[in-house]
């Protein structure tokens, strides 16, 4: 006869998920819009835990579907084919020969890992880019950026009946222009343009900060779109955390109900900010 004890670690497992059921309940059907990239999707063991998170979402009701990134992959492909990059006040200029370089990378090579680490968990994910079904038209957003896209409308029909069928969409930040060029967009602004076409639930958006900062230097987990307006303008937040949060407020002008920026880095991030009271970022809410 086999025997055990009953130890500290198994009775913590098991609180946390009875502890969880009214989070299961809160967003069983709900749509989930996750912005992925930083650190997340540069490291193997990092996209492991990731993909084994959304395949649990799946698992329990939560209909996730993922945008992301790829900066420092581009960045590589780049160098290794000696493309030399223009830039104008800090920004890339998105050439045809990069542009090129970027669809390969952005709908090749780090759409279908993605895919791939998703599939190995029993998950059920399906590679897009916003060029699939039309589903993400745009215009140039600066003449001078070259082929550097502004959505101006996103379909999310394709979207919808992916999810519907209890698929996991994984779409690379590109879209089509009004004359069947192809743009690159930034993945934040992809990933709230997606979220609010979806009138999604929640967008996260990963990065490789622990959320919004209060002039003290401390995370502030919770956000009104007057809050943030404030901080703004008093130069709180500032840097790359500006086209996060313009996103946030864009998104939840447009109908998502909540954004969170959460920190990619920690383990379980999107479980822990979907599944526990005391989540895992920043939330951002309507006023």
């Amino acid at each position: 006869m086999k025997t055990q004890d009953m130890n500290r670690d198994w009775i913590a497992t098991a609180s946390t998920l009875n502890k969880a059921l009214p989070y299961l309940q809160r967003y069983a059907n709900a749509t989930v819009v996750i912005k992925l990239g930083g650190h997340a999707i540069g490291s193997d063991a990092a996209m492991e835990e990731f993909a084994r998170d959304v395949v649990l979402m799946r698992q329990v009701g939560v209909n996730p579907v993922i945008v992301h990134g790829g900066g420092p992959m581009i960045n590589a492909m780049l160098e290794k084919l000696q493309i030399k990059s223009n830039f104008v006040n800090g920004k890339r200029v998105t050439d045809a020969a990069t542009m090129d370089v970027v669809e390969m990378v952005l709908a090749g090579l780090v759409n279908k890992r993605i895919v791939q680490a998703i599939n190995r968990q029993g998950g059920r994910a399906v590679g897009l880019s916003g060029k699939d079904a039309g589903m993400i038209t745009c215009t140039q957003a600066d003449p001078d950026l070259g082929f550097v896209g502004a959505p101006q409308e996103v379909n999310p029909r394709l979207l919808r009946d992916l999810t519907e069928k209890e698929y996991i969409p994984v779409i690379a930040p590109l879209g089509m222009g009004l004359d069947g060029e192809t743009f690159n967009i930034n993945g934040d602004t992809a990933a709230g343009a997606v979220a609010t076409a979806l009138k999604a639930d929640r967008l996260l958006l990963l990065t490789d900060v622990a959320g919004v900062k209060n002039e003290s230097g401390e995370v502030v987990t919770e956000l009104s779109a007057d809050q943030i307006r404030e901080m703004t303008s008093a130069g709180t937040i500032a840097g790359g955390m500006i086209p996060k949060t313009e996103t946030a407020l864009e998104a939840i002008e447009g109908g998502v109900r909540a954004a969170v920026i959460l920190d990619g880095r920690a383990p379980n991030a999107c479980l822990l900010e979907l599944f526990t009271e005391h989540g895992a970022g920043s939330i951002i809410r309507a006023d």
